[in-house]
């Protein structure tokens, strides 16, 4: 791993191929291999993965794979699931995979076989999910908790939110679930309205319960209860938390038998099958949230045994590699053809730049490449009506995965069929765009000829699944982060530490009391003074 990857064989040789195929049109590609459409694709683990959309040929993937095994993915991913400290900089094992790990299983970390103790946890928030789903337990007064807010940030709120999301349609709809990430007070003052206190729970998922901006929503969360419950004794009946730190949770008032912990060997942003995952079981329910575990294993099991012909996130990840470091493409787009996955592209924002956001590799050095790339989307059809523009017609080369579904949960014909057909054709049109010469087939002028070529060679996935449900979320979230996982090993960063959000928080701690007392001195930049005067004026 110490060699420079620029240095590499499997580098180099992608870099002289990437000048054979640079110019090369899809188009031209799919004429000479009339089958190509079924020999790249991929149906595996009850997904199908079409990967024939991209500027590649049997040749690039043989080298991508060169590269990948160059710099040892395979080995690499080995060490995850056993256990080994992969996180270097901060000495942790990365075992998020060991959250969905089968009853029985093995996986040691110091010695320690860690999976009773995942299990523990699951079994500890199915008993606390049972009694919220059932009416079982009571709020403070003897009510019934109808409320769940869960009070998070980052990891601890993009995945609830987006799996609530994503499987609402199996949700317990006698119960309202409302997220509070935001410091801006609007956001707790709106996820409150409307509710009563003594229907509401809340869960503060902190693992540290330090943080910033939960901890001022918990404290707000506190006093607002409060307000009406009046008894202090009442927060025991009214808060829960997700967390290690036992003393400040009690200090809080929280009971100690309502602490859901986790581990040093869980990043914030692969949490959401750990216990910050509560909202998330008691909205689905145990089964419905042991099914989405099932999917996350299979699909850790399709990647730690399929060899990387059949493996999709080695797949997935040496193609954002490619187009990113050879074509020079800045941005990956992911289009969910379906409403449930609407909070999906958020979740990956956080989930791929936050882990490849480095420019520093294990060894310490500064890259002499790209890494991460920047994620975006929105649900389809909607961003045909938007940024499908700039796509299609733009200067921008955004390579895109489309995902979508045979099934619709919610059977209106002929809605599924319409989004189906638009997904597919966005790819197509995409790959082969139309020429100046069909345009003009069409009798359109000749001044407006040009305006309505499109060049295609856009390159696109699409990932097509039988239906949304807890299972198949698991499965799209675990490819996601393998394909991460991927892309981390060959850049030779780290992708669970998150050092590069650190120095604005620290630095916030000090703006905060200048802020807030006008008559201490200011000494930052002559900018940061003069925004500081702004606001205390």
């Amino acid at each position: 791993m110490s060699t420079t990857l620029t240095n590499t064989l499997a580098w180099k040789s992608l870099g002289k191929h990437f000048n054979e195929m640079k110019d090369v049109q899809m188009k031209s590609l799919f004429v000479e291999d009339g089958n190509r459409g079924n020999r790249f694709k991929l149906k595996e683990n009850g997904i199908y993965f079409d990967y024939s959309k991209h500027r590649i040929t049997d040749e690039t993937l043989t080298l991508l794979f060169n590269l990948a095994k160059e710099r040892g993915v395979e080995e690499r991913g080995n060490a995850m699931f056993l256990g080994e400290k992969i996180n270097t900089t901060e000495n942790r094992a990365v075992l998020h995979t060991a959250l969905r790990a089968p009853k029985g299983s093995t996986i040691l970390v110091d010695g320690r076989n860690i999976v009773p103790d995942v299990h523990a946890v699951l079994d500890k928030m199915a008993d606390f999910s049972n009694k919220i789903r059932s009416g079982e337990w009571k709020g403070f007064t003897g009510k019934r908790i109808k409320n769940i807010i869960n009070i998070g940030i980052g990891g601890s709120d993009l995945g609830p939110v987006m799996a609530y999301e994503a499987l609402k349609y199996f949700s317990a709809r006698n119960l309202v679930f409302r997220f509070v990430s935001n410091v801006d007070g609007s956001d707790f003052a709106e996820a409150v309205q409307g509710l009563d206190a003594d229907e509401t729970l809340f869960i503060i998922s902190s693992k540290t319960f330090t943080t910033l901006e939960t901890m001022a929503n918990a404290q707000t969360a506190r006093n607002w209860a409060l307000s009406y419950l009046k008894d202090p004794s009442a927060v025991a009946r009214h808060f829960v938390a997700v967390s290690t730190n036992e003393k400040e949770v009690t200090k809080f008032g929280i009971d100690p038998q309502n602490i859901f912990g986790f581990w040093d060997w869980v990043g914030g942003r692969y949490s959401m099958s750990a216990a910050i995952g509560l909202s998330t079981m008691i909205a689905i329910g145990s089964e419905h949230y042991h099914s989405m575990l099932k999917g996350l294993h299979e699909m850790d099991e399709h990647f730690r045994t399929a060899p990387f012909e059949k493996n999709i996130p080695v797949i997935m990840g040496l193609l954002g590699l490619w187009y990113n470091n050879f074509f020079g493409a800045q941005t990956q787009a992911v289009f969910p053809y379906d409403k449930y996955l609407h909070r999906f592209p958020a979740y990956l924002q956080q989930l791929t730049m936050e882990s490849n956001g480095k420019s520093v590799t294990l060894d310490g050095v500064t890259t002499d490449y790209q890494t991460g790339v920047v994620y975006w989307g929105e649900p389809g059809t909607n961003g045909q009506h938007s940024f499908y523009q700039l796509i299609h017609q733009g200067t921008k080369l955004i390579p895109t995965d489309f995902i979508g579904f045979k099934k619709s949960l919610n059977n209106l014909p002929p809605h599924q069929d319409y989004l189906i057909a638009n997904m597919i054709a966005q790819g197509e049109a995409l790959a082969f765009g139309k020429t100046a010469d069909e345009v003009r087939t069409e009798g359109v002028q000749e001044q407006l000829v040009a305006h309505k070529v499109f060049e295609g060679n856009r390159p696109s996935s699409t990932f097509f699944l039988d239906q949304m449900s807890p299972e198949n979320l698991g499965k799209l979230v675990a490819m996601y982060e393998h394909a991460v996982f991927v892309q981390g090993v060959i850049w030779g960063i780290n992708p669970y530490d998150q050092m590069g959000v650190e120095l604005g928080k620290v630095l916030a701690q000090n703006i905060i009391p200048e802020l807030q007392d006008t008559s201490k001195a200011i000494n930052h930049d002559s900018s940061t003074n003069a925004l500081i005067d702004f606001y205390r004026k």
